[in-house]
């Protein structure tokens, strides 16, 4: 199976990775030579450190070696199966590649997007091969976070649903189906909401940055590695679920009025930015994206030799 991934990006070297961890072929192509080459570069330095987390099942030059950089769009595109899309997040320019995409590609090859809040339906109603086109979002980065959201639009085939969460499936990406467009599909709407309150508590005097990323990290986070909200609640009151609400639900109904939207302001940006740099120099950003990447490495690697 050929794999066609277009934008040789963050997203795209990283989508590289996992295709090609799986056994499959991939043509990697961009608008610029020098983006390929820099991907492969950073996908051949980061392979050893995947098989030194047990999470590579081929050595690492096999698994480079399956990655191949394509001259032209039409030459990644040949016999491709699947087609992952990474360009910039404009919509005019999905417009653009999604036209090439279905004019090039197979018509048997299913055409999905990386992108991070664009419905597909705004960029491929006017393709004669729409059906064919959905939205496949990846969590950055994909080869150490699995979760793909599959999104169609409303005229995408089902049947193109199901073969793009069997091919994430094969790929060991953990695919969930979005049903309907909605704005920040499933995971930013609930990063969102998240994001919302802590802004709002912090805005408010309640609890300082710090100490409110802690509370994720050391509370919140431990759980929501290895269960979902649902899974959570339903283990934390003796009756389960419903027990849990019933329970709580006049707590949580009071915490919703309080709720309410709010815009994140510049000053409150400013102090949040203040913190942030206070406890991390924006010269180390980069060492500290390098300390994450391999705390997940060691996070997925714990995940996968633990019973589900």
């Amino acid at each position: 199976m050929k794999i066609a991934v277009i934008g040789a990006g963050l997203i795209g070297r990283a989508w590289s990775i996992v295709f090609a961890r799986a056994g499959f072929d991939v043509a990697l192509w961009d608008v610029s030579a020098q983006a390929v080459n820099a991907a492969r570069s950073f996908i051949r330095d980061r392979l050893p450190e995947l098989q030194d987390a047990g999470l590579l099942r081929d050595a690492p030059a096999q698994v480079l070696a399956r990655i191949r950089p394509a001259d032209t769009l039409e030459d990644a595109l040949q016999n491709a199966t699947h087609v992952q899309e990474n360009g910039p997040e404009r919509l005019a320019d999905k417009r653009s590649l999604f036209a090439q995409l279905d004019t090039l590609a197979a018509p048997e090859a299913m055409l999905a997007s990386s992108t991070s809040g664009i419905p597909a339906s705004a960029f491929t109603e006017a393709l004669p091969g729409r059906a064919r086109c959905l939205v496949a979002h990846p969590v950055n980065p994909p080869y150490l976070v699995p979760l793909v959201e599959l999104c169609p639009a409303p005229w995408t085939d089902p049947a193109v649903v199901e073969r793009t969460r069997d091919l994430m499936a094969q790929a060991g990406q953990a695919p969930v189906t979005v049903n309907r467009e909605v704005a920040g599909f499933a995971l930013n709407r609930l990063q969102g909401a998240l994001l919302a309150e802590a802004f709002r508590l912090v805005d408010d005097g309640v609890i300082s940055p710090t100490d409110l990323d802690t509370t994720v990290k050391h509370g919140l986070g431990l759980r929501w590695s290895f269960m979902g909200p649902f899974e959570t609640i339903d283990l934390n009151a003796p009756g389960g679920l419903a027990d849990y609400c019933a329970r709580y639900g006049e707590l949580y109904a009071k915490m919703q009025k309080e709720m309410k939207s709010r815009r994140w302001t510049q000053a409150l940006v400013d102090k949040l930015t203040a913190s942030r740099r206070a406890e991390l120099p924006a010269n180390m950003t980069s060492v500290r994206q390098e300390w994450r990447d391999r705390r997940l490495m060691a996070l997925l690697s714990h995940k996968a030799s633990q019973p589900e």
